[in-house]
């Protein structure tokens, strides 16, 4: 049985009091100065606590923040306590040391691991058939391109217009010598540096990321305790919706702020590249005319007339023309350097590609690549969003408009502004992380949930166990019986406010607390976020607060422009929530239903433990697995959120073939028991259209929400967005492959793993020290969509798994004190990782 704690009822009873002081009547003065005389106490100012009432139930203490530290949320915060193999002994070892420690590959629909295979450049697209085969499969591609060595890549320097067409240079050398008899080389310089950037004005960067360069640099980035918003939680959130975009990473939309179709506002340029006086009429027209071949119209030039004409003669301007630039900002020939370009629908209207992201977050790195393509980044989707800590690989399709395949390989690779060459980007690492390869069309997009799960390469360092039979044991009843499908610690965010708590309050309608615990401050954010929270909740300067909250800060940027939108009225926190993102609002929504769900799952290991059903648990009449790969089914499908509520509409069609249809479901008797094994039990997520389990831990799910604030039989809100319909989650799963093996190292920045870009670079592979002072077990398992690797994790080492306990194993694991013994060439990584996901989310695909 779950036991109650006293700390929580007595905080109850306090608002309670706060509530009654508020509400009495004034007195006089006299009895006012007897009180006073008196030394009764003022009511408890105290806020309350940030956890939900029903956390007392979990029978642990409220986690508190020692003086100058954030609140250390433990696995017992958030419902996760259980394990399968109670009786197997601890096995210590540190998870994600470094970022390579955690690789994690995409398995598609058909079974195929994902991996870079090549990172030279497509072949051009003039090569392509026009006609595009008829094909109804999902999967079948449109044609592959074979992929050119770095070493047959060459440029060839033409004086043509016609040859300047066919050449791969943005800015060939011919330009440079026709150029040349009209303007200085100075000019020169500025009109190339001009044609690079493209046609909108330079941004300001927003994101602190510096540029990547090919050696690892000997220390780890801090890490953000702020959400960085994962993509599942972003993808097509607001498509329909007038004025929901906010800042340059989530688009404008239709509507949006500068109201064109492609996103970002068209921002004033002031550009411009002058010529010395010119005297001789033919001379100026002649320069005209070689602007007008070389750019292909993208550049206009003009007689200045912002100053008279002098003897020596007339100068002439040449900037960006707006007739190159489609609405909303968008250059109509994407692609820069006047590349021949195929007409519209001569090609299936996406490209795909493998992604391959290095310690960042999945949104994050597809907001970087969306600027480096000059798209918005809402035409980029992925099948399953990724962890940050590590390195990860998938498929990710763009809806390409008029862009081709080498004209995305060249803007992703920076060949396009001229920061590299062909050669160079196929010879050093991706710029900040991110690396694309494998280009391809395809007549369909990528859609959330099109996946069958995750292929991982974990290491964990640093292990400790007293026996190698342990060690055997605890990996085979992961291997064989599976772990408890807890959501991670990565499902609540690592900050001293996590997600279901802010959930909690959206639920209760709650909106100006919902609003308040977004904005409160978190211990250890970057110095940015940090100083613009304090811009607004100390200094009360909404206009300076803007200025300093980074765009990738999303949620806190939307209620900070609502409020500027009303002149810094806070009053209308309903609407303010309104203006962040549909599927951010629903991830905080979803965290709680995940803290429900762990605390209930471990009630029920608790009763009966995990080794066979009992009466009252719940199974799927049909299970969908057959179908769908998946431990997570919904119960609607309409007004759900793809990204952790099992597949997409058009996934589920896919896979089945047939109209989908709500899970049915029966709670088990005594006479079916033996029909069904632990693997098919499920356990409710909480909403409307769910059934409960039966007995007394349906009575305890009951109790939990209405602890809470909530109907446990009423999730209907005049919000629609917060109406839950509730969904199934199966309560063990079990890997579909499995392998492992010991190793020993002494250096501990020396890799153990290969992640494919290294590979396909060729880095020197990890080597083994046969002889080293320390073990290291690294761990190869698939596992399908919706479960957390850190969790199968957790059951082989019965250790905690969140990210402050995380980094104190490393700092004060022995192996510390041997760091940077090896060769540092050896090194492929970026100094020391500790586990910690942010506020990513791990479902749908995701690790």
């Amino acid at each position: 049985m779950l036991s109650s704690s006293s700390t929580v009822r007595e905080r109850e009873n306090d608002d309670d009091d706060l509530e009654r002081n508020l509400k009495r009547p004034k007195i006089d003065a006299s009895a006012s100065e007897a009180e006073t005389n008196n030394n009764t106490p003022e009511p408890s100012t105290e806020k309350p606590h940030v956890l939900p009432p029903s956390h007392s139930l979990l029978g642990v203490p409220l986690p508190t923040a020692q003086e100058g530290h954030a609140i250390n949320f433990l696995e017992t915060n958030v419902g996760i306590s259980e394990y399968v193999g109670r009786g197997v002994s601890k096995i210590e070892g540190i998870i994600k040391q470094r970022f390579t420690d955690f690789l994690v590959n995409e398995v598609d629909l058909d079974g195929n691991v994902i991996h870079l295979k090549s990172l030279g450049m497509p072949e051009p697209s003039k090569k392509y058939p026009t006609e595009i085969p008829p094909s109804s499969d999902l999967a079948n591609e449109v044609q592959s391109n074979e992929v050119v060595p770095a070493d047959e890549v060459t440029t060839t320097t033409l004086d043509t217009a016609d040859s300047v067409k066919n050449s791969n240079e943005p800015w060939p050398e011919s330009f440079n010598a026709e150029l040349a008899s009209y303007l200085s080389e100075t000019a020169i310089a500025q009109l190339k540096e001009m044609f690079l950037q493209g046609p909108e004005p330079p941004r300001i960067p927003d994101s602190g990321w510096g540029g990547r360069t090919g050696k690892a640099s000997a220390a780890e980035e801090p890490s953000s305790s702020t959400a960085e918003v994962p993509p599942s939680e972003l993808e097509s959130n607001d498509r329909g919706k007038r004025g929901r975009g906010r800042g340059r990473d989530r688009g404008g939309g239709r509507g949006g702020r500068g109201g064109g179709r492609g996103g970002d506002p068209r921002r004033e340029d002031h550009r411009k590249v002058v010529s010395e006086p010119i005297g001789s009429k033919e001379t100026r027209t002649a320069f005209h005319q070689v602007i007008r071949k070389l750019f292909n119209g993208k550049l206009d030039s003009e007689t200045d007339t912002s100053a008279p004409a002098t003897e020596e003669g007339s100068r002439i301007v040449v900037k960006w023309s707006r007739r190159g630039v489609g609405r909303g900002g968008r250059e109509r020939r994407d692609g820069g350097g006047g590349s021949e370009r195929a007409p519209r629908g001569t090609f299936p209207p996406y490209i795909h590609f493998t992604f391959q992201k290095t310690n960042r977050d999945t949104q994050d790195a597809l907001s970087h690549l969306s600027r480096m393509l000059k798209v918005n980044v809402k035409d980029l989707s992925v099948a399953g969003t990724k962890d940050k800590r590590g390195v990860t690989v998938q498929r990710v399709s763009l809806k390409r408009n008029n862009k081709s395949v080498e004209d995305v390989w060249n803007l992703a690779n920076g060949v396009t502004n001229g920061r590299k060459t062909p050669e160079e980007a196929v010879k050093e690492r991706g710029e900040r992380g991110v690396r694309i390869a494998d280009l391809n069309y395809r007549k369909t997009s990528l859609e959330l949930g099109l996946l069958k799960g995750n292929a991982f390469v974990i290491t964990l360092r640093s292990v400790q166990v007293d026996s190698m039979e342990t060690l055997d044991k605890a990996l085979n009843i992961v291997k064989n019986t599976g772990f408890i499908n807890y959501y991670g610690m990565q499902r609540f965010g690592t900050a001293s406010v996590p997600t279901h708590a802010i959930g909690l309050a959206l639920l209760q309608s709650d909106w100006q607390k919902a609003a308040s615990l977004i904005l409160q401050p978190r211990h250890g954010e970057h110095p940015d976020v940090e100083a613009a929270r304090n811009a607004w909740l100390v200094e009360h300067d909404l206009d300076k607060a803007l200025s300093l909250m980074p765009r990738r800060v999303v949620a806190e940027r939307c209620l900070l422009e609502s409020y500027k939108k009303q002149k810094g009225d806070t009053r209308n926190a309903m609407g303010a929530l309104s203006t962040i993102p549909r599927n951010l609002r629903l991830m905080y929504v979803h965290a709680y239903q995940s803290y429900v769900w762990n605390a209930i799952v471990s009630e029920r290991v608790r009763m009966h433990g995990a080794e066979k059903p009992v009466v009252g648990d719940l199974v799927f009449e049909v299970d969908p697995d057959a179908k769908t790969e998946g431990d997570e089914v919904p119960v609607e499908d309409e007004n759900e959120d793809a990204t952790d509520k099992g597949l997409s509409n058009r996934a589920r069609k896919k896979l089945s073939r047939k109209p989908w249809s709500p899970p049915q479901v029966k709670t088990l008797t005594e006479e079916v028991l033996d029909k069904y094994t632990m693997l098919d039990v499920i356990m409710p997520l909480p909403g409307t259209d769910v059934a409960y389990p039966g007995g007394q831990l349906g009575d305890r799910y009951r109790e939990f929400l209405k602890m809470d604030g909530l109907d446990p039989d009423n999730f209907v809100r005049k919000q629609k967005d917060y109406t839950l319909s509730g969904s199934y989650r199966k309560i063990l799963h079990r890997p579909t492959a499995m392998t492992w093996s010991v190793m020993h190292y002494t250096d501990p920045d020396v890799p153990l793993a290969q992640a494919d870009e290294d590979k396909l670079l060729g880095f020197d592979p990890p080597v083994v020290d046969e002889q080293g002072k320390f073990m290291a077990l690294q761990i190869n398992l698939t596992l399908g969509t919706a479960s957390y690797a850190t969790m199968a994790l957790r059951e082989i080492t019965k250790t905690e798994t969140s990210s402050h306990y995380q980094s104190s194993l490393t700092n004060a694991a022995e192996d510390q004190k041997y760091r940077g013994m090896a060769d540092a060439d050896v090194d492929m990584d970026q100094g020391v990782a500790i586990v910690g996901d942010g506020d990513e989310d791990a479902a749908m695909g995701t690790v």
